[in-house]
């Protein structure tokens, strides 16, 4: 009865979906089948952190993922709230239970040498758009911002007297990042040419041959059918040339705080997961210095 009742409160108070209950049910189900099978005294009112571990540990060595465990555990959390406020229970078992780790995945990165091949070797279509295409992939690449960012970019963010670009990003926080000689020139010259197919009044510095701002999905074809020439990562999207800006900057010693700070992270946490491509600067200094390397 008490598993009903917690299902009958999901659909009838939370408005839960009938899938979503059903996922409820079919995990309190699993639980109700694994300590059953421990102990058949056991019930939901007397098992404990300890039972609920070893379920854990079951899961995971029939080959569940973390992020399964973690949905599963979640289900009994939320149970287990329900049968506290109800008076059912004294103790939740669930207090001290944590669930298993899950794996970050590694930032996906175009290398320093496949980039250079693609902005320096690599024959873009003629015209406005083959200069644009080639701009986005070098503003991405050279500046670190989001998509969102460079979609909202205006003439007027880019100041090409002080060589920085204004940029807004998440929760309208805006920072500057400063880019170099190469990138002006290029950028002037995209400016020029823009200019000539719609004019100097535009809705936005990057735009289509109408004078419109860009899509989100138009850019990420860009980039998508441009690394498509150069590398095979099954990823190639905006967030891709983010990462690699960020893991070349720290691969040729640029301080974490200034990438954080250029990236426009919250935290120093979210900057560190690229400090694992840096790697890669080891190996290079391994091979060149051990006798045995």
């Amino acid at each position: 009865m008490l598993k009903e009742s917690f299902l009958r409160y999901l659909r009838c108070e939370k408005n839960y979906s009938d899938k979503t209950v059903l996922a409820y049910g079919t995990d309190l189900r699993k639980f109700e089948e694994y300590f059953e099978g421990m102990d058949e005294d056991l019930d939901f009112l007397s098992v404990d952190s300890d039972v609920v571990r070893g379920w854990v540990v079951a899961l995971m060595d029939a080959g569940y993922s973390a992020a399964s465990v973690d949905r599963k555990l979640s289900s009994l959390r939320s149970f287990y709230r329900y049968l506290l406020r109800k008076g059912v229970v004294d103790a939740d078992p669930m207090r001290k239970v944590a669930g298993p780790k899950k794996k970050k995945p590694l930032p996906v990165f175009v290398k320093d040498a496949d980039m250079n091949r693609l902005l320096d070797e690599t024959d873009f279509r003629e015209g406005f758009e083959g200069v644009r295409d080639r701009m986005i992939l070098e503003t991405f690449y050279l500046s670190g911002m989001r998509l969102s960012e460079l979609i909202g970019l205006k003439d007027a963010d880019v100041d090409f007297s002080a060589e920085v670009i204004k940029v807004t990003g998440k929760r309208n926080k805006q920072r500057l990042i400063p880019f170099g000689k190469e990138l002006k020139a290029d950028l002037e010259a995209y400016l020029e040419a823009r200019n000539e197919v719609c004019g100097a009044e535009c809705d936005a510095f990057f735009v289509r041959t109408d004078g419109r701002a860009m899509l989100p999905g138009t850019v990420r074809l860009i980039v998508r059918r441009n690394l498509s020439k150069v590398v095979s990562l099954k990823k190639k999207s905006p967030h891709v040339l983010r990462h690699s800006f960020a893991t070349s900057m720290l691969n040729n010693h640029a301080n974490l705080e200034a990438v954080k700070e250029l990236l426009g992270h919250e935290g120093l946490a979210t900057t560190e997961i690229y400090t694992h491509t840096t790697f890669e600067e080891l190996k290079k200094v391994y091979e060149q210095a051990h006798p045995r390397a």
